[in-house]
């Protein structure tokens, strides 16, 4: 489904692409994060062109830290290494919010 980034370096090249892109923050004991896998690939289907990473907030915190990421999962979009956008997870319970959200940024 997405991309994984596993080191400091590669989020940042990712997120100075100069390309508009997203970056779910997650953690392996999240129930949330486990619900919002399920729903993902229906509210991908809506976007034509939509570049997903995930990063592991518990193998990357100090990136989680600097971006203000508390809940998990998060979306943050980026573009020119400039954050656009945080869908913190109170916000990103159903594939309605997500798809709403994304709609913001992306085409569909």
């Amino acid at each position: 489904m997405a991309n994984m980034i596993k080191t400091e370096k590669e989020f940042r090249e990712i997120i100075g692409s100069g390309e508009t892109v997203t970056v779910k923050f997650f953690a392996g004991w999240c129930p949330d994060c486990k619900r919002m896998d399920m729903f993902m690939p229906s509210v991908l289907e809506e976007f034509q062109e939509f570049p997903l990473y995930e990063l592991n907030k518990d193998e990357l915190p100090d990136l989680a830290a600097e971006y203000n990421v508390m809940g998990i999962p998060s979306l943050l979009v980026f573009k020119n290494d400039e954050k656009l956008g945080h869908l913190h997870s109170a916000n990103a319970k159903t594939p309605e919010q997500v798809s709403e959200y994304l709609g913001e940024y992306y085409s569909k």
